[in-house]
Order: structure tokens, then sequence, then C-alpha cells
């Protein structure tokens, strides 16, 4: 008896779930995201631009497969959405999916379904030149290097490449150099300017001892903060000491922004005087 009751119970269960789902066309899915193929790509309006979406039901098709063949660079790709810009400038463009809840990359090209041509490919954000007039389709998708899931919450941001950050160094005419250990002391000053990623310094000399011709290498990081600051760098040769008199000294300052980098060279004869003993 209880038995039957158990089983009549279940009958009843099985039939109001059947019901439901009847009633309501199944169980939801996620529908794909409507920019999920190139036919479907949002047009990009005014920049700078910016866009979320739900990527966990978009898929990557052949137009994506085309790409990304020609970037070597991208280990797996799924979740692919679609965005197309065209430039207005020569001032360059960059697209940045780094704010997204998943691991994510951009793929950038020209043309259309069977003559595609790559034009730029990273993880996170990436920058290209551009050209006025010209379209370009922007592929943000999952690189699958968190190594899980499908697509996620996109957040995508489209802008002008920022200018690259400006750096100037001076080097003093004289440098200082130590007569026991035969390391040199070059100075300078610095002024670096704009949002950098990092920003470095480097000495390269060279000096004529006999028949010999000393060479050497040091550096520095430097402060990208617009203040134009003082400098110096050891340099000990590779092949010997430094002595008193004249010398040849190659400067580099280099300053990255998250696209472009600055650099300023600076060559020059310097006066090596000695210093302590």
């Amino acid at each position: 008896m209880i038995h039957r009751r158990r089983a009549g119970m279940s009958a009843l269960i099985f039939t109001s779930i059947l019901t439901t789902i009847v009633a309501t066309g199944g169980p939801a899915f996620a529908a794909a995201p409507g920019n999920d193929s190139y036919s479907g790509s949002t047009i990009v309006g005014a920049i700078p631009f910016t866009d979320q979406v739900d990527t966990t039901a978009a898929t990557s098709d052949a137009d994506d497969a085309a790409i990304a063949a020609q970037c070597p660079d991208v280990p797996a790709f799924d979740a692919s959405v679609w965005y197309q810009v065209t430039a207005t400038t020569d001032a360059g463009l960059a697209a940045d999916v780094s704010a997204s809840n998943y691991s994510a990359g951009v793929f950038v090209a020209t043309g259309g379904p069977g003559n595609w041509t790559l034009v730029a490919c990273a993880p996170g954000a990436v920058g290209w030149t551009t050209t006025p007039g010209q379209t370009y389709s922007v592929i943000a998708f999952d690189d699958q290097i968190d190594g899980a899931g499908n697509g996620g919450v996109l957040q995508i941001a489209i802008d002008v490449i920022p200018p690259p950050p400006t750096i100037d160094a001076t080097v003093n005419p004289t440098g200082v150099f130590n007569i026991k250990t035969g390391t040199v002391t070059v100075s300078g000053t610095v002024t670096c300017t704009g949002e950098s990623q990092f920003a470095f310094l480097e000495v390269q000399l060279s000096q004529n001892v006999g028949r010999f011709i000393i060479r050497g290498f040091g550096g520095t990081d430097v402060t990208c903060d617009g203040a134009t600051r003082p400098w110096s760098v050891q340099v000990l040769g590779d092949n010997g000491k430094f002595a008193g008199g004249k010398a040849l000294s190659v400067t580099f300052a280099v300053a990255c922004g998250a696209f472009d980098c600055g650099v300023d060279f600076e060559e020059r004869t310097i006066q090596l005087k000695g210093g302590r003993r």
C-alpha cells in the first residue's frame, strides 16, 4: 500500500513537471548576443566607445578561425563578439577588454568573409595605426588563458591611442672615475612627462686606453612625473678600467606608455676626471 502511494506521487510529480515544460516551451537557455558574428557587428559611432555584453552564449565561426589563423600568439579562442569602427584620423586606435571578468583578447582585421587581413591581435588590449576612412572589424574573444568557461561579462573600450610619454635627457660634460676601481659616474638631468608604464635611462661609455678600447654599460630607472630630475649612472668597464681623459658617452632615455614609447638619444664626448682612491 505504501509503495503504491509513493508510485502515485512520483507519477503526479512527473506529470506536473512535464506539463510545466510543455506550457513554457522547455527550460530557458541564454541567447547568443546580437553581435555574435560579422553580419551582426555592433557599429561603433562616437569615440570614445564603451560596451558591456554577456558573452557566455557567444560562439565562434569560420570568420573567427580565418582571422585567428593569422595570429600566432593566440592559443585558443571562443565566445567572440564583433564590432566595426571606421577611422576618421591617422592618430591610431586602441581596444581594451582587460576590465572583463574573464580572460579576453582582441583581433583587429580589415576585409570581409573569405578575404580577411589581420591588423593586430593581443590579450587584454591592442593598439593599431589607422587610415582615415578605413573600416576595421574589432573582435573580442575568450582567449582561454584562464582555462575555464565560455566567455563572461565583456567590458570593451575603444578610444584614440594616447600620445606616448615624452622624455628628454641631458649629459654633464664631466664624468668622475674611481682611480681604484676604474668605474665612472656619468650624470645629467632627465625630464619625463605623460602616462608611462616604465621609463629608464642607459649609458654606454667607450674610451681609448693605450692600444685598447675600454667599454662599459650602466642604467637607471626614471620617474615620469613631469619634473626635471638629476640622474647618475655608474659604468664599469667590461674589459678593463677607465682612466682620466676623454670618453664617448651614448645615452638612451626611453619612456613607454601602453602602446608606444618616447625616446631620446644623446651622444657626446665627456671628460673623465679622477675621484677618490
